[in-house]
């Protein structure tokens, strides 16, 4: 069963994105492996924008563990998108963020699908806990 197209009010968060040319595939519209690009840029943008992560510096890093996406409708260079970020789940140590990708023009997802961090010390990569400031960004972001 197909699941349903999320609506651009089911995220609290959202930023826009700019396609590039090289996001279209041979048949003419953004590739399905592109829309990950999409999910890792929203999730750690909101991370450096919101909850104080430095990408270069900060002593503990989120990493992918696991990621999914449902497509509903076809994207194309050039388009404006917006994408859409929530947290579908907070625990000690890990992140399941709810991202969609929406057509400038339209309030249902062309894509959407979730995202995993687990949040690991930059050097040894053990499993840590979030950082205040990013558990408190987090929060914020909460679906109940």
């Amino acid at each position: 069963m197909k699941p349903e197209r999320p609506a651009f009010t089911a995220y609290p968060w959202s930023t826009t994105l700019t396609t590039r040319w090289s996001d279209n595939d041979v048949y003419g519209h953004i590739n399905n492996v592109v829309y990950y690009s999409y999910f890792d840029s929203v999730a750690n943008l909101f991370l450096v924008r919101e909850g104080g992560l430095a990408i270069a510096a900060s002593a503990v890093i989120g990493l992918v563990v696991e990621s999914q996406c449902h497509y509903h409708a076809p994207l194309a260079y050039p388009q404006s998108l917006r994408a859409g970020l929530r947290v579908d789940k907070l625990g000690q140590r890990s992140v399941t963020y709810g991202i969609a990708i929406f057509n400038e023009s339209d309030d249902r997802a062309a894509a959407h699908g979730h995202f995993v961090h687990v949040f690991v010390d930059r050097v040894t990569r053990t499993p840590v806990a979030i950082p205040e400031a990013m558990r408190a960004a987090l929060e914020r972001l909460m679906i109940s």
